[in-house]
């Protein structure tokens, strides 16, 4: 439910803060005094456009703000499903329109206007004569009617979500074995010529990261081994101008430091180092000859290197792919769909027999999900068509009529439509062509009474659901809106005192002006009204501008009556 909302800079309105109530929520007020503007500002948070004049004169933006309060676990987790929390059960919602554009937030995030009012289509349900009505959408009113079929259609509706599985699975399967039609053979002939491509390459995996890194080795071979035989003529052989190679003077050295090991005991050790030179000199020597010789390469090798990484890389391109371990799986995709397609005629009638099996399936259990909303369709048209009797369309008839179609999905194979016929002699229309906003109030007000359980929306905002009613038929339409209020959050502009005299909570909306030292503004107010006050607005909704005692006494005879109505109906 709606717990509270707050609304700046809109039309008439520079700000006002409402903490609306569970059950009935009524606001009345004179003719011009904002009413619809409240209405408007809710339907702007819910992500309905603003008009031209939305925004405050004077004002650079306007901002609509609430905080919903949602305890139906159903709810929660459709909200979850769209990636909205609400912790400790509530939401806020937000937006404000500036410079012709607007800015919508969910808990704090932005978010496009779609997104807000996929969250709030959720949550509140605004029926006026010029709003959107959820339920004019025959995607809704299927969902609303398969609600009343109860646990037996919940149970069929699980049984076709494995079946349309299995023949989305079955079918996928056939076209990709018989999809080609007459371009089977093309399709074989291409297969075959993409499988002998890569069958020809012999490609081996990690080959191209092996390849590359020989070819770079290639490439400096000229510095490599130039390098390599000048480090082994330094250390073996000098440097061609009588200079003794690093070698040759290490074992001159090991000569010397021989002697003077033996004159002086004590130096032992530099003997072994320059010995552990020699050593290691030597070693270095043995290892530079062999890399000298490694270098003696095939000239032709960094050529032939070079073609085979150009053929990886044409067949990488050719086929979409990053690596040779990617080619490999597609060669053994052509060599799988190659068999399927040669071998396809017994498989294509076999998958053929299966989906025809599971069509039919699918067949009876969609006649099954019809006969159930067929059945249930008839009892809640009467039911529908009763209450509109009582609000004063003595001609109503409703009906809800079930057509079958060609296609079937996760709903069956059905299309709902809530038809309505409102004078005798006229054939029922669908509920979305009526014209009158005065009879799509009522028509809505039936709808919600004895749908009341089953749409789940937790609050229901009724604007000019009176238009055009009086008398008995007002008294009726105030007894189903409390009907409604023991289940749901309503909010209902209204301006019958027999409407308004059952409210749970009574707001008053009023236009004042503002007087400043330069300038005169008008605003409106909203205010919460108590004990007298109630009485006093429901005195001026029975007599007009002028309050008497009379119509006080008429106001608190109404208010008393409400009072024993609405316990009686709890």
């Amino acid at each position: 439910m709606i717990r509270k909302l707050r609304v700046q800079n809109v039309a008439l309105i520079d700000e006002i803060e409402i903490g609306f109530a569970p059950g009935l929520n009524i606001l009345t007020g004179e003719t011009g005094a904002g009413k619809s503007i409240l209405v408007d500002s809710i339907n702007f948070l819910l992500g309905g456009r603003p008009s031209r004049d939305f925004v405050r004169t004077g004002a650079s933006y306007a901002h609509v703000e609430g905080i919903l309060e949602i305890n139906d676990p159903v709810i929660i987790k459709s909200l979850e499903d769209l990636g909205v929390e609400a912790p400790e059960g509530e939401i806020l919602l937000g937006r404000v329109q500036s410079d012709g554009k607007s800015t919508c937030r969910v808990n704090g995030r932005t978010v496009t206007v779609g997104f807000l009012k996929d969250v709030a289509s959720l949550l509140v349900d605004i029926h006026g004569q010029h709003e959107h009505q959820s339920l004019l959408d025959t995607t809704k009113q299927l969902h609303l009617l398969d609600q009343f079929c109860g646990t037996e259609l919940i149970k069929h509706k699980s049984i076709l979500e494995g079946l349309l599985k299995r023949y989305r699975e079955t079918d996928k399967a056939l076209k990709a074995i018989a999809g080609v039609g007459n371009q089977r053979q093309e399709q074989l002939d291409m297969w075959r010529f993409q499988l002998e491509e890569i069958e020809q390459a012999q490609l081996i995996p990690d080959e191209e990261e092996t390849l590359t890194a020989r070819k770079n080795r290639l490439r400096g071979l000229e510095k490599l081994s130039k390098n390599a035989s000048e480090t082994l003529g330094l250390l073996s052989e000098g440097d061609g101008d009588g200079q003794l190679s690093v070698a040759d003077q290490l074992a001159r050295a090991l000569v010397h430091v021989s002697d003077i090991a033996k004159l002086d005991p004590e130096r032992e050790g530099l003997h072994s180092d320059v010995a552990d030179a020699v050593t290691l000199i030597t070693d270095i020597i043995v290892d530079l000859r062999a890399y000298t010789d490694e270098l003696d390469a095939d000239p032709y090798e960094l050529e032939q290197i070079e073609e085979r990484l150009d053929l990886i890389y044409k067949l990488k391109k050719r086929y979409g792919i990053s690596t040779i371990a990617d080619i490999l799986e597609k060669e053994q995709e052509l060599i799988k769909n190659l068999d399927a397609l040669e071998n396809s005629d017994a498989e294509i009638k076999r998958l053929q027999t299966a989906r025809r099996a599971i069509s039919s399936e699918i067949t009876t259990v969609c006649d099954a999900m019809s006969a159930l909303r067929i059945k249930a369709a008839g009892g809640i048209g009467e039911s529908i068509s009763s209450i509109l009797r009582d609000l004063g369309m003595q001609n109503g008839r409703f009906y809800i009529v079930v057509n079958r179609k060609k296609a079937f999905g996760p709903d069956g194979n059905d299309d709902v439509e809530f038809m309505i016929a409102t004078n005798p002699g006229e054939p029922e229309k669908p509920l979305r062509r009526i014209a009158s906003g005065g009879e799509m109030s009522r028509v809505m007000l039936a709808i919600k009474t004895v749908m009341a359980d089953a749409d789940r929306m937790d609050t229901v905002i009724f604007d000019e659901v009176d238009t055009g009613v009086s008398g008995r038929t007002a008294q009726q339409v105030a007894e189903k809106l409390v009907g409604i209020s023991r289940r749901r959050q309503i909010l209902c502009i209204t301006h019958l005192p027999q409407i308004a005299a059952m409210a749970d909570t009574h707001f008053l909306i009023e236009k004042s002006t503002l007087s400043t030292i330069h300038s005169k503004r008008t605003v409106t107010r909203v205010y919460p009204l108590v004990a007298e006050k109630i009485i006093e607005e429901l005195a001026r909704l029975i007599g007009g501008a002028v309050v008497t005692e009379t119509t006080r006494t008429a106001a608190k005879e109404m208010r008393l009556q409400a009072k024993v109505l609405k316990n009686i109906s709890n």
